[in-house]
């Protein structure tokens, strides 16, 4: 039998991250110019198996590139996770005539996608979305960009008062189990180092840097703490910190939540645009379970087992950078 591609369904899962909603808009536009129709599935899974859908047209998409956060919502499902659950979700796709599914979200959006085409023989293609930017096989995921100049305004910020008192100020940021959004915000902001899952030589960094701050006579520490790096987050850093040396007073800001709004920088809004018209041609091409992924500028498709199994490293460069401008 031909395939023949009527319909596709959208949906965003897992954390919301900025330019969800440009890929949304992209991803609608770019079907409806080939003549395909849009079913949009409000709350990822949980909707996709309740049958929280509407057709899209064009203009349901007007007017979103800009806003942050996902105008379809999104939820997290253990559902989803059963057979059950995921037979909930085929009987709304075949009662809702849709042929293939696109779905934005991180490593969790695309487990579920991968066990659900490979369950019932569905087209799926993931856009990456996803501040941690931890998707292998892709150089930038939506939304990361615009935390991490989310994170170096508030180190900027933080800075004014760190100037003005003789303190160790840790700052946590996001991140799930990688550190790239904390490495490159401590680059970018001027931290004086950062504690990360992928270096565990926690007490020694604190020290080196503490004691290079204190040479050069600024009597304040910038340190950005992946949420994840040690039990605790910045709180139990705070504590090594203060039991090793009680004379150095610490102060901790959770970034939390902030991290994850504001409205997409131009580079997410642009990749986002970009990847959802090459999700749709990856449709049109007959391509089945692939992230659509960015490297070295071009656009490219990754199999959807790879960017969830295979490990994303940390560039060694970056962390040699951040320890020689820290001197």
């Amino acid at each position: 039998m031909e395939y023949k591609l009527k319909t596709i369904g959208v949906l965003t899962s897992g954390g919301d991250a900025p330019g969800m909603n440009a890929a949304v808009r992209a991803v609608t536009r770019a079907a409806i110019s080939n003549g395909i129709a849009v079913k949009a599935i409000y709350r990822g899974y949980k909707g996709l198996m309740d049958g929280e859908i509407q057709t899209f047209s064009s203009e349901n998409v007007s007017g979103i590139i800009q806003r942050g956060g996902t105008i379809l919502r999104s939820a997290r499902s253990e559902e989803f996770k059963t057979a059950e659950g995921r037979k909930k979700a085929y009987e709304t796709i075949r009662k809702e005539k849709i042929d293939a599914l696109i779905v934005i979200g991180g490593d969790g959006t695309f487990t579920g996608a991968r066990t659900l085409a490979q369950e019932y023989n569905i087209p799926i293609i993931g856009i990456p979305g996803t501040i941690d930017n931890d998707l292998w096989g892709t150089d930038a995921t939506i939304g990361y960009d615009t935390a991490l100049n989310t994170i170096m305004n508030c180190v900027d910020i933080l800075r004014d008062t760190a100037t003005s008192h003789e303190r160790v100020f840790l700052v946590e940021v996001m991140g799930r189990d990688a550190g790239f959004l904390t490495l490159n915000a401590a680059l970018a902001s001027g931290a004086e180092t950062a504690i990360i899952p992928e270096r565990t030589t926690i007490m020694e960094q604190i020290e080196e840097a503490i004691g290079q701050g204190r040479r050069k006579s600024k009597g304040t520490s910038i340190v950005l703490v992946q949420e994840h790096a040690i039990e605790g987050g910045a709180q139990a850093v705070a504590k090594m910190i203060e039991k090793a040396h009680p004379e150095y007073g610490t102060r901790v800001t959770i970034l939390g939540h902030l991290q994850r709004g504001g409205s997409p920088s131009a580079f997410d809004r642009i990749l986002a645009s970009r990847m959802g018209i090459a999700a749709v041609q990856a449709l049109l091409e007959e391509q089945r379970s692939v992230m659509v992924g960015l490297q070295d500028g071009e656009i490219t498709y990754v199999p959807l087992s790879k960017a969830i199994k295979e490990k994303k490293d940390v560039k060694a460069d970056k962390w040699q950078a951040l320890q020689v401008l820290s001197i």
